[in-house]
C-alpha cells in the first residue's frame, strides 16, 4: 500500500529527535487510548482485519497532523462506528444508549483475518543464501505491505536469515492474504544504490524483507 505513512527515505520531514529517557506515554490520555485498543480486541475478532491497513487508510493530512496514539484512537473510533458497535450519537455524548443491546463478541472466523507477526518455529526452505545478491521487487500493492518504497527495484546483499515469519500483506479491504510462512532476510543496501550520488559512498542501510519481496539480482 503506497501512502504518506511510508516515510522511509523521505526528505523534508525535519530532524529525528532522540530522547534516551522518553516515557512510554507522554500524557495520561495516551495510556487510556492504548488501553481502549487492547480492551476492544475481543470484539474486533471476526469483524476487523489488519490494524496496519486501517492506520494507513487515514487521510494523509490527518496522518501528518495527529500524534502516534491519536492515530490509533481515530482508527478505533472509525472501526467501532463502521461495525455499529457505537453510534455517532453515543460518540458525541460520551454515553452509551441504554436502549441498545450490548456489543456481541463474535466467534473466531474459520480463516484468520490477520496474521501474528511473531517468529514461528515452522521449518522452511530458504530461497536465498548469506552473501547472495538480490533485488527488492518493484511492487505497488493496494493493500498493506511491509515492502518499503525506497528499496523497491534496488539491489543489495543478504547478510542474515532471521527465521520464519507469516507474511503480513493484506488485500484492499485489510484482510490478510494468508501468505505462507517464509524466511525474512536482512539485506544490506549501499546508500548510493538507494539515493544516488548525493549519498555517502561509505554508508549502508540494512532492511528486513520477506522472501516474497526479493528476487535474484
Amino acid at each position: 500500500m503506497n501512502g504518506i505513512h511510508d516515510m522511509g527515505g523521505m526528505h523534508g520531514m525535519g530532524p529525528i529527535k532522540h530522547d534516551p529517557d522518553e516515557p512510554v506515554f507522554h500524557e495520561a490520555w495516551e495510556g487510556r487510548a492504548w488501553g481502549l485498543q487492547r480492551a476492544m480486541g475481543p470484539y474486533g475478532r471476526g469483524r476487523w482485519g489488519s490494524s496496519r491497513f486501517d492506520l494507513e487508510s487515514t487521510p494523509p493530512a490527518d496522518y501528518l497532523r495527529v500524534s502516534y496514539y491519536e492515530r490509533w484512537f481515530l482508527m478505533l473510533v472509525n472501526r467501532l462506528l463502521r461495525s455499529g458497535l457505537i453510534t455517532p450519537a453515543e460518540l458525541r455524548s460520551g454515553k452509551a444508549d441504554p436502549n441498545r443491546p450490548a456489543a456481541e463478541r463474535l466467534p473466531a472466523p474459520a480463516r484468520p483475518l490477520s496474521a501474528p507477526a511473531a517468529r514461528v518455529d515452522t521449518p522452511v526452505k530458504a530461497a536465498f543464501k548469506i552473501g547472495q545478491r538480490v533485488r527488492s521487487r518493484s511492487i505497488n500493492p493496494e493493500g498493506h505491505t511491509r515492502s518499503p518504497r525506497y528499496t523497491r527495484g534496488k539491489r543489495g546483499v543478504v547478510v542474515r536469515n532471521n527465521g520464519a515469519f507469516a507474511l503480513q500483506d493484506t488485500d484492499t479491504k485489510g484482510i490478510w492474504l494468508g501468505g505462507r510462512v517464509q524466511s525474512v532476510y536482512t539485506v544490506r543496501f549501499a546508500a548510493r544504490e538507494l539515493w544516488g550520488a548525493q549519498a555517502s559512498p561509505h554508508d549502508v542501510v540494512h532492511v528486513d524483507l520477506w522472501e516474497d519481496y526479493l528476487e535474484r539480482s
